[in-house]
């Protein structure tokens, strides 16, 4: 059976802040925080029964969506929301945060990339210092820079900032983001992610995307 996300099912989120007529939909941005969370989960659970095969297959995975993830932000959404929530109080205080929160992760990554490489020891230590730091982040991103975002940005904006993501991935990307995000998920879940995706990707995640990634994970518990 395959894993469920370790708070649960994500599909009902209904913490995002809402403007009548004009709410941004973060959906999308939800499912993609609870998958890092479950991930974190799964590669401790690996690191601790020194499975260091599955390890590596989740890691390679959630490392690489991590850093698609965090640096289409910098790039792309962090500063268009610092010109949209100009003279804000707080704002620029909390963007960056963000950015400086982005950069915390980054030697831990590392860390764990040589450990990996060195079949070190440290593994579970490593993977244990990660998880505090990426769940605060993503918490915090959450709990004020989601509701900054649509106070001071359209839809459009947001939609703009997709498609900066989309373009990040590319389709050979999306062939792993796509049964990525959806591995374990309910199917109020799966509807609602794939309500916020062309009709396509659908078809090709059922024809050939969740096959390709679930042999890929397949030592994975």
């Amino acid at each position: 059976m395959k894993p469920r996300s370790p708070r649960g099912p994500t599909s009902a989120r209904t913490d995002a802040p809402r403007r009548s007529g004009a709410a941004i939909d973060f959906t999308m941005m939800y499912l993609t925080h609870d998958a890092f969370r479950r991930d974190l989960g799964l590669l401790a659970r690996h690191a601790s029964t020194n499975d260091t095969a599955g390890l590596r297959t989740r890691w390679h995975i959630f490392k690489t969506q991590l850093l698609i993830h965090h640096n289409v932000e910098d790039a792309h959404l962090w500063p268009a929301v610092t010109r949209a929530a100009s003279g804000r109080t707080g704002a620029a205080r909390l963007l960056h945060d963000m950015e400086r929160e982005h950069g915390q992760l980054e030697p831990l990554l590392d860390a764990v990339d040589h450990a990996l490489a060195a079949g070190a020891d440290r593994l579970c230590d490593l993977i244990g210092q990660l998880q505090p730091v990426l769940t605060g982040h993503l918490d915090h991103e959450e709990r004020d820079a989601l509701p900054l975002i649509q106070a001071v940005c359209s839809p459009a904006d947001w939609r703009r900032f997709a498609g900066h993501v989309r373009r990040r991935q590319g389709v050979r990307g999306a062939a792993t983001y796509v049964p990525w995000v959806l591995d374990g998920l309910d199917q109020d879940g799966r509807r609602r992610f794939f309500a916020a995706l062309p009709p396509p990707v659908r078809l090709a995640n059922h024809l050939e995307w969740e096959r390709r990634y679930q042999r890929r994970i397949g030592s994975a518990p």
